[in-house]
């Protein structure tokens, strides 16, 4: 069984066929999409921000979690009876014969109380490479995971944290596409909770698709 911990995208490109490509319609298409940032919202998000700018570079992996990815994720507010925000659970599936598995930090999958089909999942790292791991090729190796555990029937998204960095993904077929990072500490926060709003989106259309 390979752990999605082991894999580095070199080791899933030569094992499983898969090619990264510069542009992707499905990664045009998510990061392009509108979403309406409410008063309420904004203000929240120069909190989040502020305090990113103050401490980001003290910060461990659980702090950044607990104090800045989680409240994001809150505010976004994946939360309803088709599907829901789950954090560090197991799962496993059969890609070309091989076993993978793992449990990536975070993930949006169908289900309520337990996860059933992943759409989005993503990891966080402080370092772009320490001794867990390669940041991008865990959360595309979970995304290989879940694009099996959904058929192929739809593009699987993603994204890798690294401190104040994140670079959103998708993986349709064989091509993964993994966008030019967004800063949060600075104004590109406001693109990052637009991305992830619209996610929503597109998850609440994926869970009524396979209900």
């Amino acid at each position: 069984m390979i752990t999605f911990k082991e894999c580095t995208l070199a080791m899933l490109d030569k094992t499983f066929g898969l090619h990264e490509v510069a542009e992707h319609p499905a990664l045009k298409d998510w990061s392009e999409r509108p979403a309406d940032i409410s008063d309420f919202e904004r203000q929240h998000l120069l909190m989040l921000r502020r305090k990113l700018r103050l401490n980001v570079h003290d910060w461990n992996e659980t702090e950044l979690g607990y104090n800045f990815i989680g409240p994001l994720m809150v505010l976004v507010d994946y939360t309803s009876e088709k599907f829901n925000f789950f954090a560090q659970r197991d799962f496993k599936g059969t890609v070309d014969g091989i076993e993978i598995g793992g449990r990536p930090d975070g993930m949006i999958a169908s289900g309520f109380r337990e996860p059933e089909k992943p759409y989005f999942c993503f990891q966080e790292y402080k370092k772009e490479r320490d001794p867990e791991g390669y940041p991008a090729a865990q959360a595309l190796a979970a995304m290989l995971t879940a694009q099996e555990l959904n058929e192929h029937r739809h593009p699987i998204y993603g994204a890798y944290i690294r401190g104040s960095l994140w670079a959103f993904m998708t993986l349709e077929g064989r091509e993964y596409c993994i966008s030019d990072p967004y800063v949060a500490a600075r104004d590109d926060i406001f693109d990052i909770f637009r991305i992830l709003k619209s996610l929503r989106e597109i998850v609440a259309d994926l869970a009524a698709l396979n209900s």
